[in-house]
């Protein structure tokens, strides 16, 4: 699993929904096309995107918002092992808490292809509609489908989806995703991945928002709730799905999803994955310990321990950029790294409390998985200013709120690694892979 570190990973900005131009297509570049069971996969601010920001900010500016609105990625998915309903939402200003990696995906007869953000922690599929109030300039058109329709009251579906109501014959839905609330209609399509076409794919076709945390064209649910895109391919591609997420820094496609059994890595070592009965759609995972360089911190076993009741334990998530540990947990990883830095110098930027200026002297942090150890080189958990005067710890402690007990595994510690999510055999894989080019 260790390999030698890249090159410093540069600070990008989250998206913005006041800085978005979604009008405009893809780059030339971009559009080499999806192929058998694998889908690219990009960063929201690759040359490939359209969701770059149209404006900069100071390397400062930006760690404080991309923390920001983290935080109420967290809140999120706190209020999801809670079981409530309602999420709060950050006082000051608007949490953009979208993913931050996204697929093409192609909707409907004719095809029209949309960005959706790939979410390990949700299950249903979503895309704006045309008429939508709130939603992005793009939408999917709906009456330009042939194989379009709405799903009826009394169909089983109905009752998959948070707070049901009937509309006439057809049946819609109420949900809260981060700082937003959605309004959709529930509808069929078909949903082309790569070269397979899905016939009456369930997904919610959005009226309104209300917000700023739903992604602008659409979110694809990689949970394992009935109306995930597992439970609808699932004879397709087996519950079977991997991906590799590339750097923050990749200019192009360079990700990908592969999907369905075949093809997946044969030389890969797997950790089990657990259930929460409660929250089943989660992927739960038992991190049993954590080691800096070669020591093993001293963490508490209950900081890590599973548990169904209060939704306490350990996941990984798509769509939480920095892996937040519970206290107990951080401070020992934290103070165990500012021991090795010696009597170098300490300073924090914001919700990262660990940032020096000098060269960081750590050359590993290993997350202890049964069954497996996954070893991160320095850019899975190092975070550089541009400038390159100062480098920071990119985890931090979990939000102190109600249910702080869950520990999150995010995207930037999974980078540029192969995570294989086998569902039938309850296993989730890790292997090292380049896929930033």
């Amino acid at each position: 699993m260790r390999t030698s570190s890249l090159s410093p990973l540069p600070i990008f900005l989250y998206l913005s929904m006041a800085l978005i131009h979604l009008g405009q297509g893809l780059n030339t570049k971009c559009n080499t096309p999806d192929s058998g069971l694998t889908l690219q996969v990009y960063h929201v601010y690759s040359q490939c995107s359209p969701f770059k920001p149209s404006t900069s900010l100071s390397w400062e500016e930006s760690v404080l918002q991309m923390q920001s609105k983290d935080q109420a990625r967290l809140l999120f998915l706190s209020s999801l092992v809670a079981g409530r309903s309602i999420v709060p939402i950050a006082s000051g200003r608007q949490i953009f808490q979208s993913p931050t990696y996204i697929v093409r995906v192609k909707v409907g007869t004719p095809a029209q292809t949309l960005l959706m953000a790939l979410d390990t922690s949700n299950d249903a599929a979503w895309v704006p509609c045309s008429g939508c109030v709130g939603c992005s300039s793009t939408v999917f058109a709906s009456s330009k489908s042939t194989t379009f329709k709405n799903v009826g009251c009394g169909a089983a579906q109905c009752q998959q989806v948070p707070n049901p109501t009937c509309l006439g014959s057809s049946c819609g839905f109420n949900l809260t995703y981060g700082s937003s609330t959605v309004a959709a209609n529930l509808s069929q399509d078909t949903v082309r991945l790569a070269a397979d076409p899905v016939p009456g794919y369930t997904f919610g076709c959005i009226q309104k928002t209300t917000g700023s945390s739903v992604p602008p064209q659409g979110l694809l649910g990689l949970g394992r709730g009935p109306l995930s895109l597992l439970s609808q391919t699932q004879s397709l591609y087996q519950s079977t799905f991997s991906y590799c997420l590339p750097s923050f820094k990749s200019l192009n496609f360079s990700g990908s999803l592969r999907l369905g059994p075949i093809s997946q890595p044969k030389n890969i070592k797997y950790t089990p994955l657990l259930k929460n009965p409660r929250r089943s759609s989660l992927y739960y995972v038992n991190l049993i310990g954590i080691r800096v360089g070669r020591r093993v911190v001293d963490i508490p076993q209950s900081a890590l321990s599973f548990n169904p009741t209060t939704g306490a334990g350990t996941i990984i998530d798509s769509g939480t950029v920095f892996t937040r540990l519970v206290q107990p947990a951080y401070l020992a990883l934290r103070n165990e790294f500012r021991r090795r830095m010696g009597n170098a110098t300490v300073s924090s930027l914001g919700g990262f409390d660990t940032c020096y200026s000098v060269p960081i002297t750590i050359p590993t942090i290993t997350f202890m998985f049964n069954g497996m150890n996954v070893t991160l080189p320095q850019d899975n958990f190092l975070i550089h200013s541009t400038a390159g005067s100062i480098t920071c710890l990119a985890m931090a402690s979990a939000p102190d709120n109600v249910n702080s007990v869950l520990n999150v595994i995010a995207n930037m510690q999974q980078q540029n690694h192969r995570f294989l999510f086998d569902v039938p055999n309850a296993r989730l894989g890790v292997a090292r892979e380049l896929c930033t080019k």
